[in-house]
């Protein structure tokens, strides 16, 4: 067991447990758009693999994330992939993870590879590019408005700064790695 892989123990435990997390985040981002639901709904029951394509070997292996299309227009996790036709299969490029999880909070898009059906290409394409996720508005409904003004205020701060150091660290592990 390498110093960062999870305990084989954990690991049927967690990886279903934070992927079950991740799509109920999906899906309330979904559900706050009432249009996204509405696109996916003729889709149901169709399958998506999401593949972190070129993750770095030091660190802990991400499997890949299996959802199906509900006839609510929202997702689920799958524990198997869907076979057949009319499934998806997005890799991302997943080589550099700080600069995908500092995309992800700018609300950049990924660097991706499609493979499948078009018209299900097309729709989740469409979800990429016109849904963000208003974490001001989740908070302000649990802390108030001023209160969450000033938590997303933070956010932005922190943001910026994990943006520069990412900056100022690429190009000398880029170096270092040569």
């Amino acid at each position: 067991m390498s110093a960062f892989s999870l305990p084989p123990s954990l690991s049927p435990l967690l990886v279903p447990a934070l992927q079950d997390r991740l799509v109920l985040l999906i899906n309330h981002v979904l559900s706050r758009e009432t249009i996204a639901a509405q696109r996916l709904r003729p889709l149901a029951g169709r399958g998506l693999v999401v593949h972190l394509h070129g993750w770095p070997k030091l660190l802990p292996a991400v499997p890949d994330l299996i959802l199906g299309v509900t006839p609510a227009g929202l997702f689920e996790r799958l524990d198997v992939e869907p076979g057949g036709q009319g499934h998806l299969r997005i890799e991302i490029d997943a080589s550099n993870p700080a600069k995908l999880a500092l995309g992800a909070l700018n609300g950049a898009t990924p660097s991706v590879s499609v493979q499948g059906d078009a018209a299900f290409a097309g729709e989740m394409h469409w979800l990429m590019d016109n849904l963000r996720w208003d974490i001001e508005d989740d908070l302000s409904g649990l802390v108030g408005p001023l209160a969450a003004r000033q938590l997303a205020q933070f956010g932005r701060a922190l943001r910026t700064t994990l943006a520069g150091l990412i900056r100022r660290m690429t190009p000398t592990a880029a170096g270092s790695a040569a």
